[in-house]
């Protein structure tokens, strides 16, 4: 086994880059006022993730349409369908993360950066602006077919890299989701980073549950510690 360093760094979006969050509870409390400002982060949070996190949830973030119209009744929120409509439109007013649009910049210098999200192609569309247009490349639900964490949606992302040479063993896959992503790419044997957004603060926010916690190669608390991390030389991987 070799040690070197990454050609490519693969993120996910919703959760790693983009607050969505605070993206979601923003909209909620100035869309729904008193009735959500009363109510804390937590048993909004709460409510979301076990709606989306249903059988019957649709393709991100068209889903949230459904989602409000399943979580108001259970919050006391209107039931007004052009609320849960804006639901789904908001994600164009989600923010970044404070250090992402630095962080990427600054990736951006080493590696070439894969956005690989959930999210639709609309929405990503939306998203990229906000975090300065650093990718190379995006892959979203409506390219790959599937949602993480369906093996088959790195298996596509992996066969697009591979168009400009790159390969498995080239690839950092950086995420939020211990559920969505953390696991199952770790499991195929890619080299990852958990990026824990959520570190120190109790509860799994808004993010489906992993049934069992995997430990990452790398692990920071925010997308800076990374790049710091790699300007440092630190981040290397094993590879044969």
């Amino acid at each position: 086994m070799a040690a070197r360093e990454p050609k490519v760094l693969t993120f996910d979006v919703v959760g790693t880059l983009i607050d969505f969050e605070a993206g979601l509870l923003g909209y909620l409390r100035g869309a729904c006022g008193a009735a959500a400002t009363e109510l804390g982060d937590g048993a909004i949070l709460d409510a979301y993730r076990q709606a989306r996190g249903a059988k019957e949830a649709w393709r991100f973030p068209d889903d949230l349409e459904r989602v409000y119209g399943e979580i108001a009744p259970q919050l006391g929120l209107p039931i007004d369908a052009r609320i849960a409509k804006g639901f789904a439109q908001s994600v164009k007013d989600w923010p970044a993360f404070p250090d992402s649009v630095a962080a990427l910049r600054r990736l951006a210098a080493r590696y070439k950066l894969v956005a690989m999200t959930n999210a639709a192609r609309w929405a990503l569309d939306l998203m990229i602006p906000t975090l300065g247009d650093p990718f190379h490349d995006t892959v979203t639900a409506d390219e790959a077919l599937c949602e993480k964490p369906d093996p088959q949606y790195f298996a596509f992302t992996r066969g697009r890299l591979s168009r400009d040479g790159f390969r498995q063993q080239d690839i950092l896959h950086v995420a939020q989701s211990q559920y969505h992503d953390i696991g199952v790419a770790k499991g195929l044997g890619y080299t990852v980073c958990w990026i824990e957004r959520r570190q120190g603060v109790p509860g799994s926010g808004g993010t489906i549950t992993a049934a069992q916690q995997t430990a990452p190669h790398y692990h920071f608390a925010t997308l800076a510690d990374l790049a710091n991390h790699a300007e440092a030389g630190g981040l290397v991987m094993q590879t044969p």
